[in-house]
Order: structure tokens, then C-alpha cells, then sequence
């Protein structure tokens, strides 16, 4: 059984293997979930997916192999006017009653009978005993009573539904999504480089034991610096006009940067880099920092990430002077291509879409410049971002 649901899963293009599907044997056969539904859920994508963004393709994959939640006949692909299942209806069925309705006899011919009312059916019914509806006694709908029928929007009332019908709510981790703080993290983890740093005053345990065996079994403790992320980054964020619509990502990328890198430092700039960056958006014309001072204050060990759409006139990439906000001495590319001279890894992040890139002049020009490292702000996007940058 387990065999074809690990096919299920590939076929889902969930990328499980043979020896996760081991491990998951391996837990059953120490009952760590036995006679339970939902503790099998939870272990057994515990033991198949590795990553968080496989967890949506995991549960439609799960759905679809354990309770038959996808493979329904053609006329589930039209769908169901909620104005159908609107509950205005509950009957209240006596004993007698709900033992006189008949099933329709086994699922084939519910699934039969369905799709036939799909065909014939062309509005709202409530409290009756053949349409697709409410209230009733119906195998098709909610907030009725049926010995044996499919549930269609609602609630679960009398838990009799042999298939539920209904709109999956759920968030989406899938590659295509745009970032959300938790998959952001997720995804920025993989730029990590771990070293230890500080006083020693972490216990090292392996350590511990070898040189206490090595001294004839006498205590000798062995101690280490706490170890750290040591992954340093320089974030560069564009605010500001065609920037607006996409604040709120902008807002998740900085929360998840902050809390998962130690070594971070973060700018702004609106456009396209110029010869000043700034910390604070209110105080810029006041409070600025000159971009050479950052190319002489931090570690060509550092990472840059530019966070941006690059849309804008091409005179701010490629003019002295074309700066929509002052007059620039010196063109942004000239800027942009010190940074890169400066620091060997840097990409940029876009949270427009990809499709868009080709009608931009200056989106070209900018991607030119980054050497094609342009990556969507999405989840894949990022990845190949950060994979980048880890190299």
C-alpha cells in the first residue's frame, strides 16, 4: 500500500526516495502512529518531504491516494453556483423518517447519479430529495440527512458523506508562489555559514569524552565557542514610486533577513544606486551615508542583495545627471558596477513579474549589468538566488 503511495507522491512531483519511504516504515513498525488518521498525516510527511514548499503537492497527493478526494468523473470540473448551497434550509428528519431513505446503492452509482444531476439540473433547490442542494434529504449537497452521499460545501453535520466536495483552503507553498515570511526564512537558511565565534563557553561533548577516556577515565572538560551563522549580507532595498504595490514583500524579505542573518546590513535607495544610500526613509535628504564609505567599510566576504523592480527611465542607469530626484555626478551603472567590482556575489531580486521583464529598457539594462543574476522574488526565484550566492 504504501508502495503505490509512494509512486502517488513522485508523481506529484513530491522528490521522495527510497530511504524516506524506509525511515516512515521503519516508524510504523515502532508504532509511532497506530489506529490514527491524523497522527499518520503528520508522520508520514514528517518522514517524506524535506522541504515546506512540497507540503501543498504532499496533502493533494495524500487526499487523492487515502480518501479520494481528486479523482472524481468530468463533471466535477464545472462547479456548483453558491447560490445552490446557500443553507436557508435544515429540515429536522425524525428516526422514521431517515430510515426510510434509501442509499443509492454503493459509490459507483452515487458518482453515476451525480453526474447525471450535473447534466439535468439548472438552479437552486432546498429541502427536497434529488437535486443537488440543501436542507433535504438529498445525496448531493449539505445540511441535510442522507445514509450515504456527498457532501458539497457546508459542514459536517451527520458524518455520513462517503466523498466531501469542497473548496481546499490552504495557504501555497509551491515554487510559483510569491514569499511569504515563512517560506522566506525557509529559503534564506540555505545561505548560511555556520562558524564559531565568542568566548569557549559551550560544552563540546564529543570532545569531552575522548579526552576524558584518553586521561584514564579522569573528567576533562572541553569547551568551544557557541556556534554562529557567519553569513554576512548587505541588503539594498528600492523604495518608492513603481516600488508601492509591493511594500508588503519588501516588509516580509526584511523581516526574515533580520532573523536569520547576525551579519546584516540594510539600505536604501530609489531607482538605482547613486553616489548616497540611506537607513531612514523620513530623514534621507538629511541623514545619508555615502556609498563610498560602504565600499571601504565592509568585507569583500559580504553578500549583496539588491531588492527592486529596475523600472525606470534609462537615462537613471546609463546618464550622469539622470536622476529623477537630483542631479547625479556620476551615471547609476557607473555605481552599480563598483559595488560589483567591490564585492564577487550579488543578485537582484524582482518582485515584478518575469513577463513584464522584456518591456522594461531599463530592466534589461540593469540585468545586463548584474551579469543576468535578475531572480523573480518568488520561492524558486530565491532559491536560485541563494544558491548562487552560497557558492
Amino acid at each position: 500500500m504504501l508502495v503505490d503511495f509512494f509512486y502517488t507522491l513522485r508523481k506529484a512531483q513530491v522528490p521522495v526516495s527510497i530511504k524516506e519511504l524506509l525511515t516512515l516504515l521503519e516508524a510504523l513498525e515502532n508504532h509511532l502512529a497506530f489506529a490514527n488518521w491524523d497522527d499518520f498525516y503528520l508522520l508520514a510527511r514528517t518522514c517524506l518531504v524535506k522541504d515546506e514548499k512540497y507540503f501543498d503537492r504532499f496533502d493533494l497527493a495524500f487526499g487523492h491516494y487515502f480518501k479520494g478526494l481528486a479523482e472524481l468523473p468530468d463533471p466535477f470540473n464545472n462547479f456548483v453556483p453558491e447560490e445552490w448551497l446557500a443553507s436557508d434550509l435544515i429540515k429536522n428528519l425524525t428516526d422514521e423518517e431517515k430510515a426510510e431513505i434509501e442509499k443509492l446503492g454503493g459509490l459507483d452509482k452515487l458518482m453515476e447519479t451525480l453526474a447525471k444531476r450535473f447534466e439535468e439540473q439548472n438552479e437552486r433547490h432546498a429541502g427536497g430529495s434529488k437535486w443537488i442542494g440543501t436542507g433535504g434529504t438529498s445525496p448531493f449537497g449539505h445540511s441535510g440527512y442522507n445514509p450515504e452521499g456527498v457532501r458539497i460545501g457546508g459542514e459536517s453535520k451527520h458524518k455520513r458523506a462517503v466523498k466531501v466536495w469542497e473548496k481546499r483552503q490552504f495557504r501555497d507553498l509551491d515554487d510559483s508562489v510569491e514569499l511569504g515570511t515563512r517560506n522566506l526564512k525557509v529559503a534564506l537558511r540555505k545561505l548560511r555559514k555556520f562558524a564559531r565565534t565568542g568566548a569557549a563557553d559551550e560544552l563540546d561533548l564529543d570532545d569531552t569524552i575522548r579526552s576524558t577516556a584518553n586521561n584514564a577515565g579522569l573528567l576533562d572538560l572541553k569547551m568551544v565557542p557557541e556556534r554562529h551563522n557567519a553569513a554576512k549580507v548587505l541588503l539594498f532595498f528600492d523604495v518608492g514610486g513603481s516600488m508601492d504595490p509591493y511594500i508588503r514583500q519588501c516588509e516580509q524579505l526584511f523581516s526574515a533577513a533580520r532573523t536569520e542573518f547576525k551579519h546584516l546590513e540594510y539600505f536604501y535607495f530609489h531607482n538605482c544606486v547613486y553616489e548616497r544610500v540611506w537607513k531612514d526613509n523620513n530623514r534621507r535628504w538629511n541623514e545619508h551615508i555615502d556609498t563610498f564609505d560602504l565600499l571601504h567599510t565592509y568585507g569583500r566576504d559580504y553578500r549583496v542583495i539588491f531588492v527592486g523592480d529596475a523600472a525606470m527611465a534609462p537615462y537613471e542607469v546609463s546618464e550622469r545627471y539622470g536622476s529623477v530626484e537630483h542631479r547625479n555626478p556620476e551615471a547609476g551603472e557607473v555605481w552599480l558596477r563598483r559595488i560589483l567590482d567591490t564585492w564577487d556575489k550579488a543578485i537582484w531580486l524582482n518582485p515584478s513579474h518575469q513577463r513584464y521583464w522584456d518591456y522594461t529598457a531599463s530592466t534589461q539594462m540593469v540585468k545586463n549589468i548584474m551579469d543576468n543574476k535578475m531572480y523573480p522574488l518568488t520561492l524558486e526565484g530565491l532559491e536560485d538566488g541563494i544558491r548562487y550566492l552560497s557558492k
